[in-house]
């Protein structure tokens, strides 16, 4: 394989299986992926346990994380659309992040291995509890099954030309994993304890053969996981362009709301609540055209 600074790392006990692909900072804001993954590596590299198949974690925007801002042009994580993947000449620098990311996993085809995983580490403005979003599609959602926190239908069938729509319709199975507000330590414990958990069911890893074990994974699964629900999104606000959207301060993710309540001003008008639901996502950075989520407990 070629050498590739966009890989945070490479790990195999050299036994055939599964390959776990593994993406982190497709947000430039959202380091806690990319650390989380740097200890896990290094871990890896210490203990040398033994797995099946192998884990390969990359690099997302790597110029927006050097600039520690969402974007440079357009969101990484709405480019991944079929016109964009087949047009060579890249237009923007999260297209032609893009098509470097994709360059990385042609790089581990899938005959080469047993099945292939995916799991795509993100953080949120707004505090929030760690939760899986998962396109329901192909095994996604059986494989989100075995993993102890909430769990979030839909995003991917409302929001065209994410990362894990592009990824399930290749072929591969995963999910999006939000570990938590963005600056939040407990965010990469919870990115490294999900990715121990993935190692260990994709790639039949004893996790007590690591010398961080148990801590390393009990700080997700026992100290900041929630016990494991589902939900559905009901209805995404969208910020148009040259909308003056705010919303109401406060407001954290998974939240109980009611109906009537006051949610955001956009120029100059009230949003209030159609719904007695949950809040989901709502925005407190400057970036992004997703104003906030209503998702309903299923």
């Amino acid at each position: 394989m070629k050498k590739n600074d966009r890989i945070i790392g490479n790990y195999s006990s050299g036994k055939n299986g599964p390959l776990l692909f593994v993406t982190a900072g497709v947000h430039g804001n959202e380091p806690s992926g990319v650390k989380a993954l740097e200890k896990v590596f290094a871990e890896l590299e210490k203990t040398k346990p033994g797995i099946e198949g192998r884990i390969v974690g990359v690099m997302g925007n790597k110029a927006a994380l050097e600039k520690g801002q969402r974007y440079i042009d357009e969101d990484l994580n709405r480019t991944w659309t079929k016109e964009n993947v087949k047009n060579l000449d890249p237009e923007t620098q999260e297209q032609r992040e893009m098509h470097e990311i994709i360059e990385v996993l042609e790089e581990f085809p899938k005959d080469d291995y047993t099945k292939r995983y995916f799991l795509d580490c993100h953080t949120t403005s707004s505090d929030s509890y760690p939760y899986i979003s998962v396109q329901d599609v192909n095994d996604n959602d059986s494989w989100a099954q075995k993993f102890p926190t909430y769990i979030v239908r839909g995003f991917s069938d409302i929001i065209y030309g994410a990362i894990d729509h592009y990824m399930s319709r290749t072929g591969l199975t995963g999910f999006v994993f939000e570990a938590g507000q963005h600056e939040n330590p407990a965010s990469v414990e919870n990115h490294e304890g999900v990715i121990w958990l993935a190692l260990k069911e994709a790639n039949k890893l004893y996790v007590e053969q690591l010398s961080c074990y148990p801590e390393c994974v009990e700080r997700f699964t026992e100290k900041n996981a929630p016990s494991q629900k589902v939900f559905e999104i009901v209805y995404r606000h969208e910020i148009k362009k040259g909308d003056n959207f705010k919303m109401e301060p406060g407001f954290k993710n998974f939240q109980k709301i009611r109906k009537g309540q006051l949610l955001a001003t956009s120029n100059g008008e009230e949003i209030k609540s159609e719904w007695d639901a949950y809040i989901f996502m709502p925005l407190y950075q400057s970036q992004g055209n997703d104003g906030f989520f209503i998702i309903e407990e299923q």
